[in-house]
């Protein structure tokens, strides 16, 4: 990656250019979510400035130039997913997708003596929503354990198995650790029980090139906002044929074709599931998003990533009195740690009066900090306009830090 290339990304990102408690900003927070470039932040824009209207059965100008732009950013997508433009429905962010899924595929098809596997690694989002349902149903929750280094234990998951497993959820990279999740081969192993499969894919749209079909999961949802687009929009991949014997999440305007006052008729994918006015200018950004990265190139992201993190590793693996959990040979751009004797807390403080934005906490997995006996960790993750000296910043600030806790 030639430094012309890393500067023009860094660039297009206008928040980076600031100082936080006196110092320039080194935003290492980017599994929560990341920044924006200002093609996204102009879309936004231009959609309130030029043509803000109401989507499909408007008759004037400014609704059809929104209806066009909001399902060219659907078909993008789809394309971009390697999916059918009918099988793109969009959502809030993850947490709503795997909702919607619980309920209008759960509550049909889930039942009681029935078994749902997740794993240890999963965010709460694909994890409280199962539980819930299994506790409607009558059904029973497996978890597969997680190694020491980080990643699934593959030969427990196969021994849970059964031909009572109807629903695997597994996240294809993991929030909290990075660890990247073989999920076509547990896919394949899940689909040999009749089992179906939904793939949290928040932290792997970012980092990794997908083929839905090619994967073959009946399920997979992402959120923008780690997409490098806006918050509040996502988007819910299903099988054309599981999606139609899906009945509608929510009633309202969209999703029907009539209405009378004893009767209505569903609407067609991929309306029946998105009941009432959408984030319009949400799905035209996240659209802009995904143009962003086709445009930067997914090999340039991972190539730049996977710099940042052997980079950050190295250093930090050199640091006495510091732990770093996670240690998959095959992860995203993700370092959780600890430092012995300080609160991630107050480290996640320390860090900030020197300008390194971080996270700390359990990170939305609280069982998976419990399986480790740790309240939480400190997390910096990467994005593609990191840079070296980001991590130089940030190491230096970190030592510094172990100096005062």
């Amino acid at each position: 990656m030639s430094t012309k290339l890393a500067n023009e990304i860094r660039e297009q990102f206008p928040i980076l250019n600031q100082q936080v408690n006196g110092k320039p900003l080194v935003y290492l927070d980017n599994a929560a979510t990341v920044q924006k470039p200002k093609r996204v932040i102009e879309a936004l824009q231009r959609y309130y400035l030029e043509y803000n209207s109401n989507i499909h059965r408007g008759a004037h100008y400014l609704a059809n130039k929104a209806t066009e732009a909001y399902e060219a950013s659907r078909e993008r997508i789809a394309k971009y997913l390697g999916v059918e433009t009918r099988e793109v429905n969009f959502v809030r962010g993850t947490t709503e997708a795997v909702n919607l899924v619980a309920r209008a595929w759960g509550d049909k098809n889930i039942k009681e003596g029935d078994e749902i596997i997740v794993s240890g690694l999963e965010h709460h989002s694909n994890m409280v929503p199962w539980q819930m349902l299994a506790e409607r149903v009558g059904a029973t929750l497996k978890i597969i354990p997680v190694l020491d280094d980080g990643t699934l234990d593959q030969e427990a998951y196969l021994s849970l198995l059964s031909e009572k497993t109807k629903l695997l959820a597994v996240n294809y990279v993991s929030n909290a650790l990075g660890t990247i999740n073989p999920v076509k081969t547990m896919i394949t192993e899940a689909h040999r029980f009749g089992a179906k499969v939904f793939i949290d894919g928040a932290q792997a749209v970012p980092h990794l090139a997908l083929n839905l079909k090619d994967l073959d999961t009946d399920f997979f949802a992402f959120s923008g906002h780690k997409t490098y687009g806006p918050t509040g929009i996502g988007v819910l991949y299903g099988k054309a044929e599981i999606l139609e014997a899906m009945d509608p999440y929510h009633g309202g305007g969209e999703m029907i074709k009539e209405v009378g006052y004893d009767s209505f008729t569903i609407n067609d994918l991929p309306y029946k599931f998105e009941a009432g006015t959408p984030n319009i200018s949400g799905v035209i950004a996240l659209g802009e998003a995904i143009a962003f990265m086709e445009e930067t190139g997914l090999e340039n992201i991972a190539q730049i990533e996977a710099d940042l993190l052997s980079y950050a590793s190295r250093q930090m693996e050199a640091i006495e009195g510091m732990k770093i959990y996670g240690t998959s040979p095959n992860k995203a751009s993700v370092i959780s740690f600890l430092v012995y004797g300080a609160h991630p807390y107050d480290l996640g403080v320390l860090l900030d009066k020197q300008g390194i934005a971080i996270r700390t906490g359990h990170h939305c997995c609280q069982p998976l900090m419990n399986h480790f006996n740790i309240e939480g960790t400190c997390r910096a993750s990467f994005a593609v306009y990191n840079t070296r000296e980001d991590v130089d910043h940030f190491i230096l600030a970190l030592k510094r830090a172990m100096m005062m806790v």
